[in-house]
């Protein structure tokens, strides 16, 4: 094993260019993604509280058959929870936020129809579930809040969605990276590998310090993705925090030590298994 470690050292210090390019792409990539999973977890964590708070709203007319509509409502799949609350409760809630809401009622009347309140599964059903309710006999209107919901829902797919592809063409850079790595470290040492092979060397002996360099580089891109990672995220959140304090952004250690472990493992593994495919892949062009 110190004989496969010492080769490994000598082929990467024997190919600096092609291994820093594969150290700083894995580092940039394991950034990006533990970046894009730890946004992701606040995203969801935002969606979450959005859905506790998002509430379709329908309106109801005087000659409306309000149980009817309530049945109907709670058939539909979105809908996780339906509540009908009559005019005069609406009033009391109104009166308890406005006293003077009594004495304008006192005057005109109770103005506040019966009020079917949804809340749906998630908060993107917002808009499905007031479409169908809009179209039950007896609703005359519909409010769920589309000002906010709709672009909040789009924003945070996009980013999503974008975050996601920027790490699948990093990760796909990376792995190149590698193949392109240990390919140039086996061209290099041909005589020497076709020497060991008529000497009766095994593939796996050969193999071995190459799938090693890939172990190495995979190792220390992780842990300078880590502890990269870490520092800047939590300034981060403390900063998010302080100017935002209406969004839940993650900062226990139960929550995040997993996560960035994982973003080590998969940096480990990239290495690894990267290295291990090319020499398999590489070692028989060179035979």
């Amino acid at each position: 094993m110190t004989y496969h470690l010492r080769q490994a050292l000598l082929a990467m210090r024997g190919n600096v260019t092609a291994t820093l390019a594969t150290l700083v792409t894995m580092t940039l990539t394991l950034l990006m993604l533990g970046f894009v999973l730890l946004l992701t977890l606040n995203v969801n964590r935002t969606l979450f509280q959005l859905e506790s708070q998002v509430e379709v709203a329908a309106f109801l007319t005087a000659n409306a058959q309000d149980q009817t509509v309530l049945t109907q409502a709670r058939a539909l799949p979105q809908v996780r929870e339906a509540t009908l609350v009559t005019s005069e409760q609406v009033l009391s809630e109104m009166t308890q936020d406005s006293p003077y809401t009594r004495d304008a009622v006192a005057l005109v009347g109770n103005p506040f129809p019966d009020t079917l309140r949804l809340r749906v599964g998630r908060v993107e059903d917002a808009r499905v579930v007031a479409q169908a309710v809009a179209g039950l006999p007896g609703v005359e209107d519909v409010e769920y809040g589309a000002d906010y919901v709709d672009p909040t829902v789009r924003t945070l797919t996009a980013i999503r969605g974008a975050g996601y592809a920027l790490v699948g063409l990093l990760f796909l850079g990376t792995l190149f990276n590698i193949l392109n790595a240990v390919r140039v470290a086996m061209y290099a040492r041909r005589d020497e590998i076709s020497v060991m092979r008529l000497l009766g060397a095994t593939r796996g002996f050969i193999r071995m310090p190459h799938v090693i360099e890939g172990l190495l580089v995979g190792t220390l891109a992780a842990a300078l993705a880590v502890g990269i990672l870490t520092p800047t995220y939590l300034n981060l959140a403390e900063r998010v925090q302080r100017l935002a304090p209406v969004f839940p952004v993650t900062r226990d250690a139960d929550t995040l030590l997993p996560l960035l472990g994982g973003v080590a493992l998969l940096g480990i593994l990239t290495g690894l298994l990267g290295s291990v495919f090319a020499t398999r892949r590489y070692l028989k062009e060179l035979e």
